[in-house]
């Protein structure tokens, strides 16, 4: 970071004192007899020339490399679309039609309540803007790591080089006590949906991933009255989260996600690649730990030891393998690094 930041400073550097020279010889020319080559004209199309190289290619970070940047790989062209907007807030609280459709069906509700008027009570408790991870910026270099909940995390130690990065993304259930040196123990960002909470330290934004109404009016319930306590299964009545802590996944940016990148495989993406994805349109650089089977092809999370595990793959709700392989071909053209634990 330091070596970018001084690199930038000279390249500054020299442009203020090219421009300065140009400005007095364009000054200076005007003054005198102009020689038979046109000095004031070669000036004025070099100077042209410096503008443009500073004005068109300016890099969208200040990482080594950035992801999104195109042109180096045309799998990835065809899938990125840097104008969706990850998440819904007060100045974004519209659903294309299409988009709410598609979701409506993603866990077959009944009788919803009213979207929009939903959003607008919902919005009217959170800003749902103003987190760090929404802000963006040319000359920065923001490191995220998306740590799954995979087994193969076990005696990864990994802990410490997880805890380095800026922004530190969590999911579900994931405990961090007790697996500090093979997980970190630092969380900026949690993505939960209601029937995976989980009480998260008071400078952990949550970022709640809702796959029906009833999960946005959970979390305005759950900010209030505490109502709800049940979906499918029971949920927690009441948070302790920091109304300015709370965000929202766009349903139209988890249709995009599995139009664009799923090309419709299962039924909807699962939380680790909504995860990875929201990740890899906010952030300069990306690290994914605890994704897929351990070295003996289990499938199982970290913290526990669950005979049943990898059932999940049998549902048809998401397609695991094809997930896994995205995930892979990411790391193949080296817009992430996938770490792949033991």
């Amino acid at each position: 970071m330091v070596v970018v930041r001084r690199r930038n400073v000279k390249v500054f550097t020299f442009a203020f004192l090219l421009i300065t020279v140009t400005s007095f010889l364009l000054n200076y020319t005007h003054q005198v007899t102009t020689t038979t080559w046109d000095l004031r004209h070669l000036i004025v199309q070099f100077s042209e020339q410096v503008q443009k190289l500073f004005k068109y290619p300016r890099r969208p970070c200040s990482c080594r490399t950035c992801i999104s940047e195109l042109g180096h790989s045309l799998w990835f062209d065809q899938r990125f679309n840097s104008t969706m907007q990850p998440f819904l807030t007060s100045q974004n609280a519209l659903i294309p039609e299409e988009s709410y459709k598609w979701w409506l069906k993603l866990q077959g509700e009944k009788t919803p309540k009213n979207i929009n008027a939903t959003l607008k009570e919902l919005f009217g408790i959170i800003p749902g803007v103003g987190d760090p991870l929404q802000e963006r910026g040319t000359y920065t270099c923001r490191r995220c790591a998306v740590v799954g909940n995979s087994g193969n995390l076990r005696q990864s130690q990994y802990g410490q080089d997880i805890d380095s990065h800026d922004f530190v993304l969590r999911m579900n259930r994931a405990p961090t006590a007790g697996y500090e040196s093979d997980v970190g123990s630092k969380t900026t960002h949690h993505f939960v949906y209601p029937e995976s909470y989980k009480e998260l330290a008071e400078n952990v934004s949550m970022i709640l991933i809702p796959f029906k109404t009833l999960d946005l009016r959970w979390v305005v319930t759950a900010l209030t009255t505490g109502t709800i306590n049940f979906t499918y299964v029971p949920v927690p009545r009441k948070i302790k989260v920091k109304k300015e802590k709370i965000l929202v996944y766009n349903p139209a940016f988890m249709k995009y996600v599995y139009e664009n990148w799923l090309q419709h495989h299962g039924r909807y993406p699962s939380t680790g690649l909504l995860s990875l994805m929201l990740a890899l349109h906010l952030c300069d650089e990306v690290n994914v730990y605890g994704f897929g089977a351990d070295s003996k092809g289990h499938w199982h999370h970290y913290w526990e030891n669950n005979a049943s595990a990898g059932a999940f793959r049998k549902t048809g709700v998401h397609d695991g393998d094809f997930e896994f392989n995205v995930t892979l071909t990411l790391a193949s053209i080296e817009k992430i690094n996938f770490f792949k634990g033991r």
